[in-house]
């Protein structure tokens, strides 16, 4: 048998005709539900790796973004560094800060409050501000951290309430600080074997203003430190007030809670009026340098993971 082109055993490669190639399509999930295809457009559609860095993008904003909220409205964590406040808060203690508590009560006698030393102690040092940063997107960085109550160029410090706006605070009467002529007993808090303490005061609290005291009486430099040369004898404005240290998070060896002594529970103490609600609050740090993910944020970026190996076992059933 012959072949078209004369020669046994090979078929002529005759040209193939112009054919219409059909277009390709991709399948879509929701249009495959729908029993639809749509058009191969030219570009790849995302796989699943693409989906995955993504939610895991928005997800880490959005951990960072409740961060910073948590930090500025909420509650914050701080570092104690001085001993002050001995033995309650010891040197490198982290403490968290109830930055809302001061909207739904009235300060109370016993709290440990941080507070800005803006209209008080800080206002007669003549030491000048911090200057801002050169670099313009780091100085507008550092306005709108402050805007949130993230970073401040104040000086903060942590103190124990003694005496509300009113009081009658007095040292010492037979050896102990009276309040409205109330003797407190202050051996669950002092530093052991310190005195009230060895500089004398009689101080009427002025109206708005609180006067405050370290624990640790030797070495704290409280309100009796800035009776002269002061605004109000040393006392400290409440709406300067940032919140109310009630929690010792480290080191482990001191976790626990910040009660109010019992000594500032007696009925006559509280026959006085109590202080007024704090209708502004500061945000910051104390006189110390704050951690710098509060525990709150750290929880939220720990749980970055779970949710995105959840989320990629959720696609596999599918």
């Amino acid at each position: 048998m012959l072949t078209p082109t004369g020669r046994r055993g090979r078929h002529a490669r005759l040209p193939i005709p112009d054919a219409t190639i059909p277009d390709v399509t991709v399948s879509d999930p929701d249009a495959r539900a729908a029993g639809e295809e749509l058009p191969y457009d030219g570009e790849r559609a995302p796989g699943p790796r693409t989906k995955s860095w993504r939610q895991l993008m928005l997800v880490v904003v959005a951990a960072i973004v409740v961060m910073l909220l948590i930090k500025a409205f909420v509650v914050q964590m701080y570092r104690i560094p001085s001993a002050s406040m001995e033995d309650t808060l010891l040197t490198g203690d982290r403490v968290l800060v109830n930055k809302l508590v001061y909207h739904v009560r009235g300060i109370a006698r016993g709290d440990i409050v941080v507070f800005s030393g803006q209209g008080s102690w800080g206002s007669t040092t003549g030491a000048p501000d911090p200057a801002p940063p050169g670099n313009p997107l780091v100085r507008a960085m550092y306005d709108v951290l402050a805007d949130v109550g993230v970073y401040s160029t104040q000086t903060y410090y942590i103190k124990r309430v003694i005496g509300l706006p009113g009081d009658h605070v007095v040292c010492c009467v037979n050896g102990k600080v009276t309040v409205n002529g109330v003797p407190l007993d202050e051996t669950s808090y002092l530093f052991p074997g310190a005195s009230p303490s060895v500089q004398p005061f009689d101080v009427i609290v002025p109206p708005g203003r609180l006067w405050v005291m370290g624990d640790n009486r030797a070495i704290s430099d409280d309100s009796r430190g800035h009776m002269s040369g002061f605004p109000a004898r040393g006392t400290v404005p409440e709406n300067e007030v940032a919140g109310r240290a009630f929690l010792i998070i480290w080191p482990l060896s001191q976790l626990g809670d910040l009660p109010i002594p019992a000594t500032f529970q007696q009925a006559a103490l509280h026959a006085w009026a109590s202080g007024a609600p704090v209708l502004q609050v500061a945000g910051a740090a104390v006189a110390a340098v704050p951690a710098t993910v509060p525990a709150a944020g750290t929880a939220a970026l720990a749980g970055i993971p779970v949710l995105a190996l959840r989320r990629r076992r959720v696609r596999g059933r599918r």
